[in-house]
């Protein structure tokens, strides 16, 4: 399983790119709950995935989370908020229904208006 990236060109042509080859769902409420909290680190081709019903108002925060992470919200697969988060402090806001969390610089080619979606 892996997470890919397809940039959404003007001319019609998507180019991809694999963001992540470990890819970990969130697919409990205790997994969604913790997140990423209390772990050291996570591997340059890491992702967590949070997949929801539906498109709704998620936010994120950084709490107990020593290192930066980027996160995508995703409504069809279509990236619609793209922010860096700062470890400990930083918090994110933005409706979608799934949202991914990369080590800090994996998504910096991933622009709104991109899909990223979990292939096998």
């Amino acid at each position: 399983m892996r997470l890919v990236h397809y940039e959404a060109r003007g001319d019609d042509e998507l180019s991809s790119e694999t963001l992540a080859s470990t890819v970990e769902f969130a697919d409990s409420f205790l997994s969604r709950a913790r997140g990423l909290m209390f772990r050291r680190s996570i591997p340059d081709d890491y992702a967590l995935v949070f997949r929801f019903d539906r498109p709704s108002t998620h936010d994120l925060h950084m709490v107990f989370v020593p290192f930066a992470i980027d996160a995508l919200w995703l409504v069809d697969d279509e990236v619609v908020h793209k922010k860096r988060l700062r470890p400990w402090v930083g918090i994110g806001r933005a409706t979608a229904d799934t949202i991914v969390e990369l080590p800090a610089g994996a998504a910096a080619d991933v622009e709104p208006g991109d899909i990223v979606h979990v292939e096998d």
